[in-house]
């Protein structure tokens, strides 16, 4: 089961996981303000406890535990669970310096975070010993059994499949059959009557030929009775979180809900690019500084602390990107640009460590405030590259209808590229970011960028 929010399909059963979560973290302050002993005249702060609450499930974004994604075994969810309390508890802690609140001690916030602790434990096990998810799952019937409908069996991993479950395929006249044999079903005269049976919540148009024995009135009458009726394309971007590119026509684009630039998006953007902008430049400049000393040190003091290169921004507008140099200076000295790769000797010591945290990207946030960059966006990359597979890639230079950014959606979905193939599958991800990005959306990838730089994913 889901719903669709602010132009984003929630699950039912991970928000209700939320909920509980967001419950639990509230009853810890709660708790925690009880046995600190630091309630007055029996008074509790519910606010206290709510800002206790938000900290930590911000925490909990950045370090990916509401990913759909997320694909830990045990001992990982228990790390990140530790380290989103750890992250909430000194973000509420410092809230608390600033913002000081009757029945709210760092002693309060100590015992919060045990207790915080010990419940989103609790709340997880609950979830994987007692919920059955299949239960919240919409049930699937896929129109169509050749090419197309054999990119819904492609959906392998259990997090793609989190959202439903598949009763089967139904063959089309004159397809070749591209799927399990056991996966196609028979409906008989009448799909109506099957769907009904199998009690189908949704029907995924599959066809390779719409053209030709298209039931026009079946599904017709199904979309009366109240089942979902999806394209291939929708639906596979829904439940994977990309654009698939073999199953995409211009047509789709035109007429699909999004890919949307109002003034008033575009001014929420920059608003957010600003603040945000401003805020990490804050927290970052000793970073930045000690980053600066540590490449003076390893290359002399004469070696340049940054490099700046041409890179394609939005409608295809050149611009020069700023990062802290993290490769030698001869790296290119034949003027032939290649990918980066890994291990790559080009590499100095200090750009391998300053790669791997990313640190190498934060100069760009003057690019942010020059308004040549977004901080979300898809990744900037060199002309050079960008004719290469913009001849090559279909629908390559669409993603350029929106301002490059720092991190992005397909920086958190795929690793670091560096062929074409690479490129073509980070190409879906950034599709799907320019028809669905929105100022929430920018918000919850710019968390998550945490759990990227914390796990160390995706550096080369």
């Amino acid at each position: 089961m889901h719903f669709k929010l602010f132009r984003r399909y929630w699950q039912l059963p991970l928000v209700m996981l939320w909920l509980g979560e967001a419950a639990a973290l509230v009853l810890a302050g709660v708790l925690a303000q009880h046995f600190s002993g630091s309630v007055a005249g029996g008074i509790y702060s519910p606010a206290s406890a709510v800002l206790f609450c938000a900290c930590v499930l911000i925490s909990m974004i950045g370090m990916g535990l509401f990913s759909r994604r997320l694909r830990e075994r045990t001992a990982g969810i228990v790390a990140r669970l530790t380290f989103s309390v750890l992250l909430g508890g000194i973000g509420s802690g410092t809230l608390l310096i600033l913002l000081p609140m009757e029945s709210w001690s760092l002693r309060t916030v100590l015992i919060a975070m045990v207790l915080a602790w010990f419940a989103l434990l609790l709340v997880w096990l609950i979830r994987r010993t007692i919920v059955d998810e299949e239960k919240f799952k919409r049930r699937v019937l896929a129109f169509g059994a050749g090419r197309n409908a054999h990119r819904i069996t492609e959906l392998r991993r259990r997090a793609d499949r989190r959202g439903f479950r598949l009763v089967g395929y139904v063959r089309v006249e004159g397809e070749d059959p591209q799927v399990p044999a056991g996966k196609i079903v028979a409906t008989g005269e009448s799909l109506r009557e099957y769907v009904k049976e199998q009690e189908v919540d949704e029907i995924v148009v599959a066809m390779d030929d719409r053209r030709r024995h298209f039931p026009l009135k079946e599904l017709l009458n199904c979309r009366l009775d109240g089942v979902e009726i999806s394209e291939l394309v929708s639906f596979l971007e829904r439940e994977a979180g990309k654009v698939y590119l073999d199953v995409l026509n211009p047509s789709w684009i035109i007429f699909s809900d999004g890919f949307r630039r109002d003034r008033a998006r575009q001014l929420t953007e920059r608003c957010f690019d600003l603040l945000a902008s401003i805020l990490v430049l804050a927290v970052s400049t000793p970073v930045m500084l000690l980053t600066a000393l540590a490449i003076k040190l390893e290359e002399g003091l004469r070696a340049p602390i940054f490099y700046s290169q041409d890179r394609v921004g939005i409608n295809g507008q050149i611009f020069k990107v700023l990062k802290f140099r993290s490769m030698r200076i001869d790296a290119e000295s034949d003027g032939k640009a290649r990918w980066a790769q890994a291990d790559d000797n080009r590499i100095t010591r200090v750009g391998g460590l300053i790669r791997k945290l990313r640190i190498d990207e934060l100069p760009q946030i003057l690019n942010v405030l020059k308004g040549d960059m977004s901080f979300v966006g898809p990744r900037p990359e060199r002309p050079e590259f960008v004719s290469e597979l913009t001849a090559q890639i279909p629908y390559y230079g669409e993603r350029h209808s929106v301002k490059p950014g720092i991190t992005g959606w397909a920086q958190l979905c795929y690793p670091y590229g560096s062929s074409v193939q690479d490129a073509t599958e980070k190409l879906q991800y950034d599709l799907f970011y320019v028809k669905n990005h929105n100022l929430l959306f920018d918000v919850l990838i710019l968390l998550q960028t945490l759990e990227v730089i914390v796990m160390g994913k995706g550096a080369r």
